[in-house]
């Protein structure tokens, strides 16, 4: 058995019927060069043979009685890939917005919790004879970090070798008596570490309010608490909707480059021009900086489960209409955020959730998700992953595309993720059916926004890669 820290136990709790807490990660499956010998009878395969280097696959979510503490995970149960692998059909002709139309509707139901939390949807009819595999898992089992090496186990990769064997060991559930007793044992070691986390978090936040004043007014730069009205802010529905797009890895490095930001920065600055964009034409005006959550690792191990992660809010400078003064800010925003984040702690967030009231957090959360209230701490949710460097398959057939998507969070129906993998960026727009008229104007207009940002810092012009290569 073991424990939810206080992040995973937060990603729990914070699930609502409009507000679904798991990921995606989609992988187009190109079989060509095994000469198409590839569908869905092989991936099972695959998956059963690797399932015991994939942990997390195997909890099963333990509630504690009368809700004490945080639920427990129970390893190594069983798992009946009849119900967990699934197999979808993409309409003709089998593109891009296809599958996307497909992957919006995966991501419209919750994870049943009295199973292991994840399911697999196996797409077929894509162009060209490839698949899509569209992973749904809880993102309590696991952040952006332990995706990609949760990944990377289950892929065969360029250079590895993988250790493949049927799995037939069970996990033994704790009784009553012992969930309470490790309740009992957590919650003594929570009180003694209680006053030094009160002592941490108020030197932190006095130390912070210090460097603010030491640094000044930055007049172009979102204050903290300080997200503004806008289109993309409202009360989430229940519906999802999906839409990606690639861009060449090398020419977003040579933009970063040229720009003398780092990748990162070019990923929020996209996100900035792309975003302006769309206020412009639904807002019709983009006159104050809006303000991202960006999540952070706050470890970068081999780990394949749990969530080890903080949270930055950046400022996005969308009332800019500069592209390379945009890049400047968001440089500079970040660096302010990430200073401040050192300053308090970057595990204090962490260490705060572990103290989440178990009996009343998941009402709470509840009841502020359909509240119609203005979401101060964020307009936009925007995240970048780095990948798998190497090209990855499933029994034997190429990985051609990777993509991903957080979670929606309260009034902030909108969320950018960014996955780099081998040679591009894939970047995926995860919203509701409430936000856009079509949710590739967002992917649309992160792109033109990128090719904007490349031109203006002087890169030889290249066509993005806006086509699938499913299509």
């Amino acid at each position: 058995m073991k424990r939810l820290n206080g992040m995973d136990a937060m990603l729990l709790y914070s699930e609502a019927p409009n507000l679904h807490t798991h990921t995606l990660k989609v992988a187009v499956i190109d079989p060509a060069d095994i000469g198409g010998e590839f569908g869905f009878d092989a991936f099972r395969q695959h998956v059963r043979r690797r399932l015991h280097l994939l942990e997390p696959l195997r909890y099963k979510l333990v509630d504690i009685p009368w809700q004490l503490h945080h639920p427990m995970w129970q390893e190594d149960c069983e798992v009946d890939l009849e119900y967990h692998l699934r197999r979808v059909q993409v309409p003709a002709p089998g593109g891009r917005r296809e599958l996307d139309d497909v992957i919006g509707q995966v991501a419209s139901t919750p994870l049943d919790r009295s199973r292991p939390l994840w399911e697999f949807h196996f797409a077929e009819g894509l162009a060209g004879g490839r698949f899509a595999l569209i992973g749904k898992v809880h993102h309590a089992l696991a952040d952006g970090i332990a995706s990609v090496n949760l990944l990377a186990r289950a892929m065969d990769l360029e250079d590895g070798t993988a250790d493949e064997r049927d799995n037939d060991e069970a996990g033994i559930t704790a009784s009553r008596g012992d969930l309470l007793r490790a309740a009992a044992r957590d919650h003594g070691r929570q009180v003694a570490e209680l006053p030094r986390l009160v002592k941490d978090a108020t030197v932190g936040m006095r130390r912070v309010r210090r460097r603010s004043k030491e640094r000044g007014a930055h007049p172009d730069l979102a204050d903290a608490f300080g997200a503004p009205p806008t289109f993309l802010n409202h009360v989430v529905s229940p519906q999802r909707r999906f839409a990606s797009v690639t861009v060449p890895l090398a020419d977003v490095k040579a933009t970063a480059k040229a720009l003398g930001v780092t990748v990162n920065d070019v990923v929020l600055a996209m996100a900035a021009g792309g975003l302006r964009t769309l206020l412009l034409a639904y807002d019709g005006a983009a006159e104050r900086p809006i303000v991202a959550s960006v999540p952070t690792a706050t470890d970068k191990s081999d780990r394949v489960t749990g969530n080890e992660i903080s949270g930055l809010s950046i400022s996005l400078p969308v009332h800019i209409a500069d592209p390379v003064e945009r890049a400047r800010l968001v440089a500079l925003a970040t660096r302010i955020a990430k200073e401040d984040h050192e300053i308090m702690g970057p595990e204090l967030y962490g260490r705060l959730m572990a103290y989440l009231p178990t009996a009343f957090a998941p009402g709470a959360f509840r009841w502020l998700a359909r509240r119609d209230i203005p979401n101060k701490l964020m307009n936009v949710a925007v995240s970048s992953v780095v990948g798998p460097r190497q090209r990855g398959h499933f029994g034997g057939a190429a990985v051609s595309e990777i993509y991903s998507t957080g979670v929606l969070s309260p009034g902030a129906p909108v969320n950018i993720t960014v996955w780099s993998y081998v040679d591009q960026l894939g970047i995926a727009v995860l919203t509701d059916d409430r936000t856009f008229n079509e949710p590739h104007e967002a992917t649309d207009a992160l792109a033109s926004a990128f090719a904007e940002l490349r031109s203006a810092a002087g890169i030889s012009a290249q066509a993005v890669n806006t086509a699938s290569s499913a299509e």
